[in-house]
């Protein structure tokens, strides 16, 4: 029986906190205005990258449809 009074006094001690000693409002408003303003910026500087990535998966589509013609038509 000596365990269980040990993990009783154990639990007793570990308790979280009731639903009204937290406040997770609070802590949402201090983490929302940590969050800094970004700058505006527009959408074609902002995804430059993937413009570029794009163009390069567009070519290399055309590419392989050109190939696909004309094998299709060689094989034939």
């Amino acid at each position: 029986m000596a365990k269980s009074k040990a993990r009783k006094t154990r639990r007793a001690r570990q308790r979280r906190p009731t639903r009204q000693q937290r406040q997770p409002g609070r802590v949402v408003q201090e983490a929302a205005s940590a969050v800094a303003q970004p700058e505006s910026l527009s959408f074609a500087e902002e995804y430059q990258y993937v413009i570029a990535d794009l163009k390069r998966i567009f070519i290399l589509a055309a590419a392989m449809l050109a190939v696909l013609i004309v094998l299709a038509l060689v094989l034939r």
